[in-house]
């Protein structure tokens, strides 16, 4: 609950504007269109579908653009029938609110400021809706799978008490890493019904061949007792 709140208020204060904007502009753009068909004989409920359609065609030609590119959906021409759709939406929305200004420099500009919001609010919403989403972490490696730290380093030569580096003709792999590649043996061996192999061995414990060809020697020469 505590961490919901300001997730819930971020969430609010980045579209809370845009969405205000967006119903904002779109009424002034709808009522723009609305007047222009009753001017033109669509008087009215005819009026209000007229302004509806067109509102909604943008919305609509928007929200298929915005799915488009998560499908990956390839043109089949130098533009989309979506965005074809949509610039002729915003085509009709503008025209119906230059109809209504007064024929002046500022007149048009105030009456084309509601479809332009309302074009500006829908591409912001669409852009917030098709950006990139965070991928979920990988995985965790189960502990099993993990390889020991004497697996990758020279060090896992086991090196006798009196401290002096030993012949590594005398020695061999550490007392931990056989144990370890005796458990990932007899994993491939219940998995697969069959024995590990040289270069199996060296990918799942990630050491050279020469080590995994000893660690095969060792387990088969001291095998497991029952």
């Amino acid at each position: 609950m505590t961490t919901s709140a300001p997730r819930l208020a971020v969430r609010l204060a980045d579209s809370a504007p845009v969405l205000i904007l967006a119903l904002i502009a779109g009424a002034g753009s709808f009522t723009h269109i609305r007047d222009t068909a009753t001017e033109h004989g669509q008087s009215g409920p005819m009026a209000w579908a007229v302004a509806v359609c067109v509102d909604l065609t943008c919305v609509m030609a928007a929200r298929e653009r915005q799915r488009d590119r998560k499908t990956g959906r390839e043109r089949t021409g130098p533009i989309s029938w979506p965005t074809l759709v949509l610039a002729g939406g915003v085509a009709l929305s503008l025209a119906a609110n230059l109809a209504q200004a007064e024929p002046s420099a500022w007149g048009w500009i105030c009456a084309a400021t509601p479809a332009g919001a309302f074009l500006i609010a829908v591409s912001m919403l669409e852009r917030r809706a098709s950006g990139p989403r965070l991928e979920s972490p990988p995985a965790p490696v189960p502990a099993a799978e993990a390889v020991p730290q004497a697996a990758s380093e020279p060090a896992a030569l086991a090196a006798p008490s009196g401290g002096a580096v030993p012949d590594k003709s005398e020695t061999g792999p550490a007392a931990a890493l056989i144990d370890y590649a005796r458990r990932v043996a007899d994993e491939h061996h219940a998995r697969h019904g069959t024995p590990i192999t040289r270069d199996t061995l060296r990918t799942r414990l990630g050491v050279s061949s020469q080590l995994a060809s000893d660690l095969l020697r060792v387990l088969r020469d001291s095998p497991e007792p029952a």
